[in-house]
């Protein structure tokens, strides 16, 4: 009889052992989100950051493990979980706020290594995504302070602000706006404002078909 107990216990024991064996680090994976069910709140470039930091504190207190599936973000309440989709394969990867950052222009949110490579984002090091809201409150988070790229469909650039106008009078809701590159003033002429790059390029294939030649570009920080 004690012999049983020994075994049956052994047998829990591993049982338990492996349950946790297979648990991912850094992020709740008790209830799996997918963008259908979870509240999207933004939309921008992410990064990534590996060696460089792992074994240093996050923010928040903690070690960093890049192996973990963690995430820096600006203003988000530390323990925040998104789901992170890379808008250029469909990828998601969920991960748990524990760090500040990142600094760099126009990047909205840095995944560790491990949540990287979950939605091949390491070899580019960047990517266009967009983060759902699983699991926090946004109530204090400033999440309407954070700089999200904008884009707009540019169609010409002139010295002259009679000539900017001159153009935009031939394109149906376009604007000029003005810019200083290098202390110089330029009118720039400009259809549209968007959060999603592939909207804006949509629009730059329509106005080309139209005979309006023109690019996309980002137009935050100008």
């Amino acid at each position: 009889m004690h012999s049983f107990k020994v075994i049956t216990l052994f047998v829990v024991s591993a049982a338990i052992f492996s349950a946790c064996g297979v648990t991912k680090r850094g992020a709740d994976f008790t209830a799996p989100a997918s963008s259908e069910n979870a509240r999207s709140i933004e939309t921008g470039i992410s990064s990534w950051y590996g060696p460089n930091f792992h074994g240093k504190l996050t923010a928040n207190g903690e070690v960093y493990d890049m192996d973990g599936v963690t995430a820096a973000h600006r203003t988000l309440p530390f323990g925040t979980i998104l789901l992170v989709e890379n808008l250029d394969n469909g990828k998601t990867v969920q991960v748990r706020i524990n760090d500040r950052g990142p600094y760099a222009k126009d990047r909205i949110i840095d995944l560790s290594r491990a949540a990287a490579k979950e939605i091949d984002m390491i070899g580019p090091g960047t990517a266009r995504v967009r983060l759902y809201l699983v699991k926090g409150d946004l109530e204090n988070s400033r999440i309407t302070d954070i700089k999200v790229p904008t884009y707009t469909v540019q169609l010409g650039s002139y010295q002259t602000k009679s000539e900017a106008d001159k153009h935009s009078a031939k394109v149906d809701g376009s604007f000029v706006e003005t810019v200083k590159v290098n202390g110089k003033k330029f009118y720039r002429v400009y259809k549209g404002t968007y959060t999603d790059p592939e909207e804006a390029k949509n629009e730059m294939n329509r106005l080309n078909q139209q005979g309006h030649a023109g690019f996309v570009k980002q137009i935050e920080n100008n």
